[in-house]
């Protein structure tokens, strides 16, 4: 996007603060041309960080949370405990580095999940018609994989369409679903938070892969 074309959003949200809309837009134009120069280049030119002075509701967390939306860039709003009078209670400025990741962490979560939405939906649909539809145990020591009988792949289809138009959702099936770990509580020294949530983790990944059968609506079922 031109200067101009980033102005001209900003518009559609934000009422004045002219200037400052051109000079983020062209600090965020600028940082995209930076982009297009080859590395060897590229590290001889220093991108110029934006610093936004004014009074509390003239427009500067929206300016930068709509610039960064515009951008695809993770936003993320902190309080700079750090220069604040002595004795104030909050967050160390170091962790807005740690929340910023987890934000950009966060979006390319959901990127990649939109990427296989339709493919986790065909594997859940086919796991609900496994347990509508379960195969006929087979006699004998035969390794050999069962021929598919036309018929059952047919009642198959019939039920994805069932399945698909919501006649099956008050169905009850029982299918293995991860056990939910139980929760660990650990209580931390100030300036520990960070170990608190490492050790948490580490606890409620424990057992994360057993699975236990339970017995679920199909409705239910298709979320999980």
């Amino acid at each position: 996007m031109t200067p101009q074309q980033i102005v001209a959003e900003l518009d559609k949200h934000i009422i004045g603060q002219g200037n400052a809309k051109r000079a983020v837009a062209i600090a965020l134009r600028n940082r995209w041309r930076r982009m297009q120069i080859e590395d060897p280049l590229r590290q001889e030119i220093t991108p110029k960080n934006i610093l936004m002075i004014g009074p509390t509701g003239c427009g500067k967390t929206e300016i930068a949370r709509r610039l960064a939306k515009l951008a695809n860039a993770p936003f993320v709003k902190v309080e700079a405990t750090k220069f604040t009078e002595v004795g104030y209670v909050g967050r160390d400025v170091e962790s807005i580095v740690k929340d910023l990741a987890e934000v950009a962490v966060k979006m390319v979560r959901e990127e990649e999940t939109a990427k296989v939405r339709e493919r986790a939906k065909d594997a859940a649909e086919d796991r609900i018609l496994d347990a509508l539809l379960p195969a006929p145990k087979r006699m004998g020591f035969s390794t050999d994989a069962p021929e598919e009988n036309p018929r059952d792949a047919e009642t198959r289809q019939k039920f994805r369409k069932m399945l698909r138009e919501g006649q099956l959702d008050d169905r009850e099936i029982e299918i293995d679903l991860r056990a939910i770990p139980p929760g660990v509580n650990i209580m931390a020294p100030p300036g520990m938070e960070e170990m608190q949530e490492q050790l948490s983790s580490m606890f409620a990944n424990l057992g994360a892969q057993r699975t236990k059968p339970r017995k679920i609506k199909v409705k239910e079922a298709q979320k999980l």
